[in-house]
């Protein structure tokens, strides 16, 4: 199997056997490897992929490297699979593909305090290709991206395809500030309107963060919750 070829500022390591690259990315942060490193594990039915990254701000600033990362994703499976294939986004980091659950994005940071600058900040997805079980049709709110009409989407050309679209909302990120990502974000996000713990999902803060109608109240779940340190 071809490896995947990453652009010139990001270097590629390919983890062993099923090692989880989240975890193996987060070890290698937290030896001092360089922001841009991505660890992926390309198997038969399951794509897993993580990338460090060095944040120069404080951490519930840097969190937006969650979205800004499923954002690439979205617009990088988009455009490799087949045009009446939706891809969507949850706000908890699920991976929906025609409305049902196909994978998931994990963060981790070197710390939980908010108002701190973390010395390296983790994001992960993974993506099921295949379904394993032995009934699919028993959970149809789950599914494979094989099994969704993308089989001639490639992997390695899903990861490297991600890399490229992580770029350049990076870049514009960098250039421009949340507003352009938030607006794309929320056109991808799943469960906009609906109901959630209790209230409404009304949409996200400038920071990304959960806004949760409940009566007269709004609550704010921010993006930091999703961190697994």
């Amino acid at each position: 199997m071809n490896k995947p070829v990453f652009p010139p500022l990001l270097m590629g390591h390919p983890a062993q056997g099923g090692e989880d690259p989240f975890e193996r990315a987060q070890a290698m942060a937290a030896l001092g490897c360089d922001g841009g490193t991505v660890v992926y594990n390309i198997q038969a039915d399951h794509l897993r992929a993580a990338i460090v990254f060095a944040p120069e701000v404080p951490l519930q600033d840097a969190m937006v490297m969650l979205p800004l990362c499923a954002v690439g994703f979205q617009n990088a499976l988009g455009a490799l699979a087949p045009p009446e294939v939706a891809v969507h986004l949850g706000w908890d980091g699920l991976i929906y593909v025609n409305g049902a659950k196909c994978g998931m994005f994990h963060v981790a940071a070197s710390t939980t305090d908010p108002q701190i600058e973390p010395d390296w900040l983790v994001v992960g997805w993974e993506l099921a290709l295949l379904q394993t079980g032995e009934d699919p049709g028993k959970t149809p709110d789950v599914t494979a991206l094989y099994d969704e009409g993308c089989a001639d989407v490639s992997a390695v050309q899903l990861v490297e395809s991600w890399s490229r679209h992580m770029l350049t909302w990076l870049n514009r990120w960098q250039e421009d500030g949340n507003a352009p990502l938030h607006g794309e974000w929320m056109g991808l996000l799943q469960g906009v309107g609906e109901p959630y713990e209790g209230g409404v999902f009304l949409g996200t803060d400038e920071r990304f963060g959960m806004l949760i109608r409940d009566g007269s109240q709004t609550r704010l779940r921010p993006l930091t919750e999703l961190l697994e340190n």
